[in-house]
């Protein structure tokens, strides 16, 4: 795999490498809590309707609480997570591709991703809205 992946993104959105995605699907844990679906044309993995993981481009992201994010900033070189320039999503960084080319590691922070995910309250799917007669 290439260079450590860019987190703030130009104005087109690029699809994630075949390599990032098969590494992400082999990583996932294989449980019946987690569900898969695309988000905005990449793969994300979810748990109780909230997202712990996904790719972005040629990130890829997980959500984890404050301490763990900060130490995997400080020590692992993950950074903040931004889909667009100026638009950060708090909970989320991209991990660096040391992290990535280490599958130990890398297992470990998915899951801490996905307990801290299911520590979340479950999120509740909206009623889709009744189109209006015409």
């Amino acid at each position: 795999m290439g260079p450590d992946p860019k987190v703030s993104t130009d104005s087109k959105w690029r699809k994630s490498p075949a390599d990032l995605i098969e590494l992400f699907t082999s990583v996932l844990p294989d449980e019946p809590a987690i569900e898969k679906r695309q988000m905005f044309g990449y793969p994300c993995a979810f748990v109780n309707g909230n997202m712990f993981t996904g790719l972005h481009q040629e990130a890829l992201i997980v959500r984890l609480g404050e301490n763990d994010r900060r130490r995997l900033i400080d020590e692992a070189g993950a950074k903040q997570f931004e889909p667009m320039p100026g638009r950060p999503m708090r909970e989320y960084v991209a991990l660096p591709r040391a992290l990535l080319d280490d599958r130990e590691k890398l297992t470990e922070v998915i899951t801490a991703a996905k307990e801290f995910a299911a520590s979340l309250p479950p999120k509740v799917k909206k009623p889709r809205k009744k189109k209006k007669p015409a």
